[in-house]
């Protein structure tokens, strides 16, 4: 082999070596960057822009450049979530703003006073363990995120959830709830969480709840059990949180996590004429009586309401009021005893400002047509034309948000709106 032989062989060999080098470092690098993804998202979000808002990140939590595998790594025994509630300062620029979430301990005992009472041992246990913390108003905050109500909001989108109901926040995210903003108004959305109810999983469930938060940072989760009772719960945390955090929200729209929503026709509505301060539209019920079937889901003792009717009250799937009203609402509660059904609550609410709700076509918190199994609840065209309607599992829900927003072929619009 001559000396040009030995050189050939030498660059062919330095070639592969730097060829090998290349590939050892691309594989190395695409190992440690599967999370990035994710983390770019949530990054991109923490430096938004000012017309949306700054995210403000947890003082005690994980650094967010930590990435994802960090998070899972995190010491399980410290609740992460609560110190960010109690210690996060708020990033409303309004001066008027009336402060933070003041609750920071939920220490209530039981109202022992009532057990030897004849009408309370004639209750039902599940109506005895809500009489026995019904004083109990307010519980501290797990999860918050002040930062939503930052600047001008035109409409604040807000859904009532349960920690296990991912995949129905998850569509919403992708359909009606998707933030944005529309010839200039500022739509944002959150989801309201008590805590996971099921006792063998509730610390996985909470973790979950948890990295959920950390990637789309949009719910606010409080101290107590989520149950059927507890409702009125969220719906009271949600009018001090409010009131609290939001003086620059213009209309509130809040419903359940399992309707459809046109947020174009709440614009248009909302558009299409004046409407006052005292604001509240929906499917409204008039003269309804409390169900004295105690095999009903919905059955009230006469200790608790013993009036032959409610007053005027939505249905909870979906309605919109003002902000003003929204926070006056806040001071009403305030004055009233927690009732275990939230619709009618937030009635009495109501009629406590002497304010009545209106009812709107639009709204159908009950279907399209009673008559689950009508053509109609299924008909897109029909959909094309409501603000709400309830109730759609999140397949149901994709599949009709596709078709509403596809080139649709409807003859006429009806005149709802």
């Amino acid at each position: 082999m001559n000396n040009r032989d030995r050189w050939r062989v030498y660059k062919r060999v330095c070639a592969m070596f730097f060829l090998a080098v290349v590939a050892l470092t691309i594989v190395q690098r695409g190992s440690i960057n599967m999370g990035t993804p994710f983390e770019l998202e949530r990054l991109a979000r923490m430096h938004a822009s000012p017309a949306d808002g700054p995210r403000a990140p947890p003082e005690e939590g994980p650094s967010l450049h930590l990435g994802l595998k960090s998070f899972w790594k995190a010491d399980r025994q410290k609740p992460k979530a609560k110190a960010w509630a109690t210690t996060q300062e708020p990033r409303v620029t309004d001066d008027t703003s009336p402060g933070n979430w003041d609750v920071t301990s939920s220490n209530c005992s039981a109202n022992l006073n009532l057990s030897s009472q004849a009408w309370f041992q004639a209750l039902e246990d599940n109506f005895k363990q809500f009489m026995l913390y019904r004083h109990c108003h307010f519980f501290p905050m797990i999860l918050n995120h002040p930062e939503k109500c930052t600047g001008e909001i035109y409409l604040l989108m807000v859904i009532k959830s349960v920690a296990t109901q991912h995949d129905r926040r998850e569509v919403i995210r992708k359909t009606w709830g998707k933030e944005q903003v529309v010839d200039g108004k500022r739509i944002k959305t959150l989801f309201l969480l008590g805590t996971p109810s099921n006792v063998e999983e509730r610390a996985n469930h909470q973790k979950l709840v948890e990295y959920e938060n950390y990637i789309y940072g949009d719910l606010l989760q409080w101290d107590f059990l989520d149950s059927f009772f507890n409702l009125t719960l969220k719906e009271t945390h949600f009018l001090k949180w409010f009131h609290t955090y939001c003086p620059r929200v213009q209309y509130v729209f809040k419903g359940d996590d399992d309707v459809f929503v046109s947020v174009e026709n709440i614009l248009e509505f909302l558009e299409g004429s004046s409407h006052d301060k005292n604001l509240f539209v929906g499917d409204v019920i008039f003269k309804a009586k409390p169900i004295r079937k105690k095999e009903n889901k919905y059955y009230i003792p006469h200790v608790l309401y013993n009036k032959t009717y409610y007053p005027p009250y939505a249905g909870g799937g979906g309605f919109l009021m003002h902000g003003t009203l929204a926070r006056r609402l806040h001071w009403a509660a305030e004055t009233l005893e927690i009732y275990p059904i939230d619709d009618v609550f937030l009635g009495m609410c109501l009629e406590a400002l002497q304010v009545t709700p209106v009812k709107h076509n639009a709204f159908k918190t009950f279907g399209l047509v009673k008559n689950k199994n009508s053509k109609m609840n299924r008909e897109p065209c029909f959909f094309k034309n409501m603000i709400v309607v309830h109730k759609l599992l999140p397949s149901d829900l994709m599949r009709m948000w596709h078709l509403v927003n596809s080139e649709l072929n409807c003859s006429k619009k009806v005149e709802l709106l």
